[in-house]
């Protein structure tokens, strides 16, 4: 019910404060499992995508969100789940999780990035949303957002007005369903999954309009804050 109130409270507010241009929403299933993987620039695409899109979005969320109080009330209202970046045993709980989701009937937002991109491209992605599709049997709709760091550049807590966002779906993709639904893990081809995210980020490149670079995103190094 919060994810419903809050959006029916700040759909009109962002749309009076923003031009939002939406093509090819028709790509998303009106049902079922789905997960959307979006490029990722700015902090404001997780509430510019739920907002142009009729289910409700979960996405996964950096377990630092839920640190402060007033934030894990948020986030868990609005129904995100929390989880702790990094490679090996993180990566498999966060996998899971969306897993647990998916198999739900959720639709499920991911930046396969796995972070945001400060340097104008999309970058090579992670290939656990291939592993998602294949073991979840579920497709994968690529999303292009632009405009969102024009609205919150990176090291800026307020959002600018006058600005024009667009999200851009494409047509859903899916890897090959695992063969043995209860054991979806045996056959893991990792080269397939390599190359169904290649195309899965040139794809999401195309719809972004950003330049697609066969490079993980650089480590970050804080940026000072924007006046």
């Amino acid at each position: 019910m919060a994810y419903w109130a809050l959006k029916v409270v700040l759909t009109p507010i962002l749309s009076l404060l923003w031009r939002v241009r939406v093509e090819g929403r028709e790509h998303v299933p009106a049902r079922g499992g789905v997960v959307l993987a979006a490029n990722h620039q700015s902090f404001c695409d997780s509430l510019f995508l739920p907002l142009v899109v009729r289910r409700k979005v979960t996405f996964l969320a950096k377990a630092e969100y839920f640190d402060s109080p007033i934030s894990a009330w948020f986030f868990r209202a609005v129904g995100q789940i929390p989880i702790r970046r990094g490679g090996g045993k993180e990566s498999e709980r966060a996998l899971r999780t969306a897993a647990e989701a998916l198999a739900g009937g959720r639709l499920v937002a991911l930046y396969p990035e796995g972070t945001r991109s400060t340097d104008a491209m999309v970058h090579r992605g992670r290939t656990g949303v291939a592993r998602l599709s294949r073991e979840c049997r579920v497709p994968v709709v690529p999303v292009g957002i632009a405009g969102t760091v024009d609205v919150q550049p990176v090291g800026r807590k307020m959002l600018r007005p006058g600005r024009t966002v667009s999200v851009r779906f494409g047509a859903p993709m899916r890897m090959e369903p695992a063969d043995d639904p209860a054991d979806p893990a045996a056959g893991h081809d990792h080269r397939e999954c390599r190359a169904f995210t290649d195309d899965l980020m040139k794809e999401i490149s195309r719809l972004s309009g950003r330049p697609y670079v066969d490079e993980y995103v650089p480590a970050r190094v804080p940026a000072p804050p924007v006046s």
